[in-house]
């Protein structure tokens, strides 16, 4: 901080020998140091390296925290890297490009034995500093109507998303509270954005956007800090969103349904979401780098937006804006004006 305290002088110093025209110059100058400063603080503060700390993320078979984890990998930080499946191909390059400090270890997210297994590895494999953050990544997608679903597809979405993060959450916070680090959630636009066939997918990361805030509230005076990452379509960089077929939906429907919903809407549901699946932001950069400030920054946000620069101006104020607005966005959508003309015919 020793440029700072100079700079400081000098600018102090310099204000009583400048005349009346200059004032503005001057001010400028403070305007631009303070910003300098502020930036110098960061970085003096942030972390330059992980060594002898250790991240835990779950989810690293592929998307998000399979790049997260090389990235932290190469970082220096000990890498807990859960995977469903730590023999496929995903995980094992992990282990193929990674350093020794790249641990991959089988954890399913909904079972509560795998979880408890990764805690007494981890432990086992901790290295001097700790447990410094756990990366709540793992998660699944789906999308249909409410009236094409069962509960059991809105429990088996709940139980990936958001009790799968409970799940994980609660026994490893006492190892992040011992290191005062960091808890990331992995969430959704889709959390605060109503939108068609999406219900159940909105209904979990809703839950855990509620869950991490109540947590970020508690775990203030213990010095750890809780970010929540929202990220846009990223379809094509993480293939998230299973591709379904017209025929498929048609077929699981009874009479009832099949008298309510055409078979050509279905096909446009189809061909709209499936569109969705190969549109968006090609690559997890994004997403990445926000994860990478919510670890290391010294003040993380307790949100990162990660959409288009086009998006950016409407999500931003959505939460804020009456229902009666939000929910009129759709009447613009030709789908929804098909869906509506389809709809019992």
């Amino acid at each position: 901080m020793k440029p700072v305290f100079f700079s400081m002088t000098v600018l102090l110093i310099s204000y009583n020998c400048l005349s009346d025209e200059y004032i503005y110059t001057y001010f400028g100058l403070v305007i631009c140091f303070m910003l300098w400063a502020k930036m110098l603080f960061h970085a003096e503060n942030s972390l330059s390296d992980g060594f002898g700390r250790a991240v835990l993320i779950t989810g690293c078979d592929c998307g998000f925290g399979h790049h997260l984890a090389k990235k932290l990998d190469r970082m220096g930080f000990t890498v807990f890297a859960g995977c469903l499946c730590p023999e496929c191909p995903g995980a094992q390059s992990l282990v193929e490009e990674g350093s020794d400090r790249m641990k991959v270890l089988q954890l399913d997210v909904t079972k509560d034995e795998d979880v408890s297994l990764a805690k007494d590895f981890v432990q086992a494999n901790l290295p001097e500093k700790g447990l410094y953050a756990v990366v709540n990544n793992a998660g699944i997608s789906d999308w249909g109507e409410t009236e094409w679903s069962t509960a059991k597809d809105f429990q088996k979405m709940a139980d990936v998303n958001l009790f799968g993060a409970i799940r994980v959450t609660i026994p490893f916070l006492s190892l992040v509270r011992a290191s005062k680090g960091r808890m990331l959630y992995v969430s959704s636009i889709f959390s605060f954005f109503n939108c068609l066939n999406m219900g159940a997918y909105s209904v979990s990361k809703r839950g855990l956007e509620a869950f991490a805030d109540c947590l970020r509230v508690e775990m203030v005076n213990f010095g750890v800090k809780v970010s929540i990452i929202q990220p846009g379509n990223f379809g094509i960089a993480t293939n998230i969103l299973p591709k379904k077929k017209p025929q498929d939906i048609w077929d699981e429907f009874d009479d009832a349904r099949k008298l309510t919903f055409n078979q050509k809407y279905i096909e446009m549901a189809c061909e709209y979401f499936n569109l969705l699946c190969t549109s968006g932001f090609k690559d997890c950069s994004m997403v990445i780098n926000a994860m990478l400030h919510a670890l290391i920054a010294p003040k993380p946000q307790t949100r990162y937006l990660l959409v288009s620069w086009r998006d950016m101006f409407f999500f931003y104020i959505c939460p804020f804006l009456p229902t009666c607005i939000t929910d009129s966005v759709f009447t613009v959508s030709s789908m929804y004006h098909k869906r509506k003309v389809m709809l019992y015919s």
